[in-house]
């Protein structure tokens, strides 16, 4: 057996994923939290030059991130699976709420995701979902995701590349190429975050810019961090940082746009700069990031900023690029639906924040995932 190394931290979804999918495949590993051991931190940064986990060690070899397709090749099952009723693409609250769903109508079901949770994990706090007066995302999803195992569902960890229909059925292909038929299709693949799309932004990816505060925020204890966004996102990454970081700085294009909740919070906060209508316009360092160039939109004007850290929360755009030209999109690449979560195509459904549904909320995607799981027992019982 190879020697299997995990770095990891508590909080991340990622993490947690990975370690799941080894222990699926009975794949002996240590697991080594960065957020936790400073001396551990210190090593895997040597190790991998890495500022993010996950990070594991194969024997000599080092991947980083979660690799669905890695990871299939050193360790995953290659037997072909039977025909299921109906596959859900996407392991958030939309796709988990629908599989159980699905599970109660005594079909047979599995859920495709690369994440258990989606973006819900992002929050650190969840203050308007029924039943809870506070609970934090990870929480939340870990209960979403406990429910959907006791049913039995099969999650297969992985990532739909491509939606065909031959003979009536589909068949998903995944980016490790396995190949799934089934009946009938939910797609709830939620959303991607946006980048900053400038010059040698990915060169920094892992080496200082992270789109996770939660994943890897323990690792910038006591350094100087910068989040880039003004919306609840934003607002809640400062917040968060605040409390490990040294110093934190908010770059906001425009103006805050949050909710007045988060704003009375983050005012609060003394270790907080704000530079309002300003674009991030450049980064430095060697190797890893040390600073970063930011521009006031009206004059100009260039800043120069130290930091260790930056954490984009620019926004996200819909995980929909393997279905172009399969089923009907809107101008902003989200899936158009009707009421019920039927899209242009017969058989195949959609829900939460991949449609174009306007409003972004756990508890309306929940919602729609049972709709969508409603429409697909339908369709397959008339079928």
């Amino acid at each position: 057996m190879p020697d299997v190394r995990v770095y990891s931290t508590s909080q991340c979804q990622y993490c947690r994923l990975l370690k799941a999918f080894l222990d699926k495949n009975g794949v002996k590993y240590r697991n080594i939290d960065v957020g936790e051991d400073i001396e551990s931190a210190k090593e895997m940064v040597e190790l991998t030059g890495q500022y993010a986990v996950p990070v594991t060690v194969v024997d000599d070899e080092i991947i980083v991130g979660y690799d669905v397709r890695r990871l299939n090749e050193l360790f995953g099952e290659t037997e072909d699976k039977r025909e299921i009723d109906v596959i859900i693409l996407g392991g958030g609250p939309a796709g988990l709420t629908a599989a159980t769903y699905i599970a109660r109508k005594m079909l047979r079901c599995m859920i495709i995701t690369e994440d258990i949770g989606g973006q819900a994990l992002e929050s650190w706090a969840i203050e308007n979902y029924m039943g809870f007066r506070i609970i934090s995302g990870s929480d939340l999803m870990q209960k979403f995701e406990e429910q959907v195992r006791n049913e039995g569902i099969d999650i297969e960890i992985d990532r739909a590349e491509k939606i065909e229909e031959k003979y009536g059925k589909f068949v998903v292909t995944t980016v490790s190429e396995q190949e799934f038929e089934t009946k009938s299709v939910i797609i709830a693949t939620g959303v991607k975050p946006r980048w900053l799309g400038i010059e040698n932004e990915e060169k920094y990816i892992g080496h200082g810019i992270s789109i996770c505060s939660t994943c890897d925020g323990p690792l910038f204890r006591d350094k100087i961090v910068t989040i880039v966004g003004g919306g609840n996102y934003a607002l809640t990454t400062a917040i968060e940082m605040s409390s490990l970081a040294k110093q934190v700085n908010l770059i906001v294009r425009s103006k805050i746009r949050a909710d007045e909740i988060y704003i009375r919070q983050f005012e609060g906060l003394d270790n907080v700069t704000t530079y309002t209508n300003y674009i991030v316009s450049g980064l430095e360092g060697d190797g890893m990031l040390k600073g970063i160039t930011i521009r006031k939109r009206d004059t100009n004007e260039e800043k120069e900023l130290e930091t260790d850290g930056l954490f984009l929360a620019i926004g996200h755009d819909a995980n929909t690029g393997f279905v172009e030209g399969f089923i009907d999109l809107n101008e902003n690449g989200e899936i158009i639906t009707d009421n019920n979560g039927r899209t242009s195509r017969k058989g195949v459904f959609a829900a939460g924040d991949v449609t174009s549904v306007e409003s972004k909320q756990v508890i309306i995607a929940s919602g729609e995932g049972a709709k969508a799981a409603l429409s697909a027992h339908a369709f397959l019982m008339n079928k």
